[in-house]
């Protein structure tokens, strides 16, 4: 298990979104939400990225 954090500059360069629609997605649950890691920083989890690539590629 893939327990390395991203921060969103690697998330929106991995998933290919605008920050605006990245969270917009995770508004709406689309996407999934980032934890906090301090204060004023939050990322995401790399396998529930990698998980929601995977669910998006398999709908193609």
């Amino acid at each position: 298990m893939d327990m390395r954090l991203l921060r969103l500059s690697e998330v929106l360069a991995l998933v290919r979104l605008g920050k605006t629609t990245l969270y917009q997605l995770v508004k709406d649950g689309d996407f999934p939400a980032p934890i906090k890691i301090s204060r004023r920083a939050t990322a995401w989890r790399s396998e529930d990225v990698s998980n929601w690539v995977k669910t998006r590629e398999a709908t193609r």
